[in-house]
């Protein structure tokens, strides 16, 4: 035995030794040899006098189970409350010392016949360490996690039919679609902050920056990219920047638990689908969206998550009995809560609950289950949403229908839900909803009233031709009026109740899946009667005849980080 070893185990046996209280005189030989001798026990359990509640039992089922020298007495005792001689003690450490050294010189020959593998390994963990060494040294926090996203879009539209763009229409619709059919390049990108103090709680930091320049209503029109105007506007267009290539703070909320079924938000810079604000997305529509008209369940009115974004706060309940349930919910956001001017109609009028508020508040009852009852083993889901609105438009729609939200109250309601199969393949996942608005008191005259509606149906194969990959279509129509007050909005309509406000919307992309951080998706996309009722107006005749179609392509890049 190495000098080391002996060293390592002196303080045991001196330990074992030194409160012996028995001398010479004492020993029972006979017994002595026979302990000595006696074949080494197994299993703790052969030791008729020892229990599961002796404060040792751990202790000596060690000695048993990892190194077998322990012995007993003929009997089958241990005899563990009787004084131990020194000669005894001697022959317990004698059989445990024999044990060891066939343990070591066992693993003497393993590291021999593994040595090179073992020098890999060994290499392998100092390059771990070192490695581990320099993230510890130049982490900016503990607590915090960055996740970023950037986005290229690049695309093209075509315009046709022989709408003239009426430009004398009250509601400004003085844009020309030669601004709009260039091809162009644009850019998003979002860094989130992800801190978390308790593991179950989330305060979310998001800086973000694009070229969308006219997205959500803000800034020349005429100097917008196609995609953050009109109904042509993508969804990764909604929320910009006001300003093109600046980066502002776009999300800052801290949502935690309540109990275990309760979830709380509340935030300077929250939106009205965050963590904590909406018990359930009742749509599984898209993998990866396109046309922004498409991403809101069918329900852009209740789900108004382009003009619902700023200062507010939301409480969700959720069932706890299993991944089937219920879920409650409710929340109010006002997208000028940052400013102290109650007064509507003046400059930097806003405030929380106030008459000049631009606010929105969701009420949603929603349902989520995983299985089926016919096909088994597939998803579903459903929800109904109502909303109360003020001083704030749609979200996207016809130019009609957009200027109706603009001031004054709206109710919408949404009723959506979605179905995905057991397995992928031919069937696809199918997302579906409906919306309707009625808005009061417009911004055009006193007393005027319209009514919106809206719905949406998404059709969904994932892992076509190759796993990750997506394929998905999409059909519907954007909020368009459905009635409205006889008013005088338009001259030769003299007060019409039914506005040729309709219009239809199709999209088609393939989500190429490149790598786990890298998508590329390729879309094309048509839109019927894209100014709604404006387009149909001509100028020359005076009829309401005219044709107003789009027609478009895109390429898609993400990039996540």
């Amino acid at each position: 035995m190495k000098l080391f070893q002996k060293l390592l185990l002196a303080p045991a046996a001196l330990g074992l030794l030194a409160p012996v209280a028995a001398n010479a005189a004492d020993v029972n030989i006979a017994g002595l040899s026979q302990y000595g001798t006696e074949e080494q026990v197994t299993s703790i359990t052969q030791f008729s006098d020892v229990q599961p509640t002796d404060w040792a039992y751990q202790a000596l089922s060690n000695l048993i189970e990892r190194y077998g020298c322990v012995a007993g007495y003929p009997n089958g005792t241990y005899r563990g409350n009787r004084a131990m001689t020194r000669y005894e003690a001697a022959a317990l450490l004698n059989a445990c010392l024999d044990r060891i050294t066939e343990v070591t010189d066992e693993l003497k020959r393993l590291m021999k016949e593994f040595e090179r593998e073992l020098a890999v390994l060994r290499g392998r963990v100092d390059g771990l360490e070192a490695r581990v060494g320099e993230l510890e040294a130049t982490q900016f926090s503990t607590t915090t996690k960055l996740r970023g996203q950037a986005t290229f879009v690049l695309g093209a539209n075509a315009f046709s039919g022989t709408s003239t763009q009426n430009s004398a229409l009250p509601f400004n619709n003085n844009y020309n679609r030669a601004n709009y059919g260039a091809t162009v390049f644009n850019y998003d990108v979002r860094l989130n902050f992800d801190t978390s103090f308790t593991g179950k709680d989330l305060l979310r930091t998001t800086l973000r920056a694009d070229n969308f320049f006219g997205a959500d209503g803000h800034g020349d029109h005429t100097h917008a990219s196609p995609y953050g105007y009109g109904l042509t506007f993508l969804e990764v267009a909604t929320n910009a920047p006001t300003q093109n290539n600046v980066v502002e703070v776009n999300r800052l909320f801290y949502n935690f638990p309540l109990g275990d079924s309760f979830s709380v938000n509340v935030g300077a810079r929250v939106r009205m689908d965050d963590a904590g604000m909406l018990g359930m997305w009742p749509s599984v529509y898209p993998a990866d969206s396109v046309l922004d008209v498409f991403t809101y369940a069918g329900a852009p009115g209740a789900y108004n998550t382009s003009y619902g974004l700023g200062a507010g706060a939301g409480i969700v309940y959720n069932d706890v009995l299993g991944a089937d349930g219920w879920t409650l919910s409710t929340n109010y956001v006002s997208a000028n809560g940052g400013s102290g001017n109650p007064t509507l109609g003046t400059a930097g009028n806003g405030g929380i609950g106030t008459e000049a508020s631009s606010s929105t508040s969701v009420t949603q009852l929603g349902y989520t289950g995983g299985k089926f009852p016919v096909v088994g083993g597939s998803a579903w889901g459903f929800a109904a949403a109502y909303a109360y609105s003020q001083n704030m438009a749609l979200p996207i729609g016809t130019p009609l229908a957009l200027v109706y939200g603009g001031t004054g109250t709206t109710n919408s309601f949404g009723l959506s839900g979605y179905w995905v199969p057991e397995s992928t393949g031919w069937i696809p996942s199918v997302s579906t909803g409906w919306g309707t608005s009625s808005i009061q008191n417009g911004p055009l005259y006193t007393n005027t009233w319209a009514k919106a509606q809206s719905w949406y149906v998404g059709l969904q194969w994932p892992d076509t031709f190759v796993k990750g990959n997506d394929l998905g279509m999409a059909v519907g129509q954007a909020p368009f009026i459905t009635n409205k007050g006889k008013s005088t909005e338009f001259a030769t309509a003299n007060g019409v109740n039914t506005p040729l406000d309709s219009n239809y919307m199709w999209e088609w992309w393939y989500k190429f899946q490149v790598t786990d951080n890298i998508t590329v998706t390729p879309a094309l996309y048509y839109i019927n009667n894209y100014d709604g009722m404006a387009g149909k107006k001509n100028t020359r005749t005076g009829a309401r005849n005219a044709t107003d179609t789009v027609f478009g392509g895109l390429l898609k890049t993400t990039f996540k980080f």
